[in-house]
């Protein structure tokens, strides 16, 4: 399999930290292949018509992309129930959601500040992406922490790699002051090999 990849981009992460987890690292040649929404420089257009990372090639069918989509694909390969059945894998499928949504918006304030001309930048539609980063902050903090807590899964590889994110491109904004628990778990989940060989420098 190929994997295309860039090292600071959080979806590529969830993929590397299965990887990781499930012994199936070894079994993956990375490539590298990034972009922009205004310039796809390197990224896998024939594996990934958006232009996206990571794009998984295999070798029995197309290749494919949405980290999301990767991530079951490679926990059904390995047999490894990260996802579970039955009432757990719709939980750990919403949270999984979840965690993507905080990097949707985390990423497009990157983007706002980084891609935008300065002139055209708008402070009000960013403080609204970072409101939906908080809501759901609030709502792994409220509603999730007993599955948090539980034996591996996905839903928590999702979550540990988001809060990373957050960590790395938007430390300032404090998110561990109101949301304790969240914090002492990924304090502890952070120290796993897995987290510790897929950190962005």
């Amino acid at each position: 399999m190929r994997l295309y990849h860039s090292p600071t981009s959080p979806y590529v992460r969830k993929v590397m930290v299965l990887l990781h987890e499930t012994g199936l690292l070894p079994q993956v040649t990375l490539v590298t292949g990034s972009g922009s929404p205004i310039d796809p420089g390197t990224a896998p257009l024939e594996a990934n018509p958006l232009g996206k990372v990571p794009a998984l090639e295999r070798p029995d069918g197309p290749a494919l992309y949405d980290s999301r989509v990767i991530c079951r694909y490679l926990d059904d390969l390995a047999q490894a129930g990260l996802y579970g059945t039955g009432p757990a894998l719709w939980d750990r499928l919403t949270i999984e959601a979840t965690a993507d949504g905080i990097l949707d918006a985390a990423l497009l304030m990157v983007y706002e500040w980084r891609l935008r001309p300065e002139q055209h930048r708008y402070d009000p539609w960013v403080e609204g992406q970072w409101a939906k980063v908080d809501r759901a902050l609030d709502t792994l903090e409220s509603r999730w922490m007993a599955e948090l807590r539980g034996p591996l899964d996905a839903g928590q590889i999702a979550v540990a790699c988001a809060l990373g994110y957050v960590d790395f491109r938007h430390d300032a904004r404090g998110w561990r002051d109101t949301r304790p628990h969240l914090a002492a778990w990924y304090g502890e989940f952070a120290k796993r090999p897995s987290m510790i060989e897929t950190q962005p420098a």
